[in-house]
């Protein structure tokens, strides 16, 4: 562990969505939901999305974002 990763510390996460996966690009401890701001650790991280590359906190969140974004494909 090193200065930048203090387990106390909150800090936000900078992360690359893939199908399946994710890659922490900056190290931290939670990321945004993308729709209602709500703090995910990412050890509880389970939806997001790969195309708009952004985390949901829960299932309704991440249909909200899809019902949201659908037409403007």
């Amino acid at each position: 562990m090193n200065r930048y990763e203090n387990p106390r510390i909150p800090s936000e996460a900078r992360i690359r969505y893939l199908d399946g996966d994710y890659q922490v690009e900056t190290p931290g401890t939670f990321v945004r939901c993308a729709v209602t701001g709500t703090a995910i650790p990412l050890d509880e991280l389970k939806y997001w999305s790969v195309e708009l590359q952004e985390p949901y906190v829960d299932a309704h969140a991440s249909m909200k974002r899809y019902l949201e974004t659908q037409g403007k494909n």
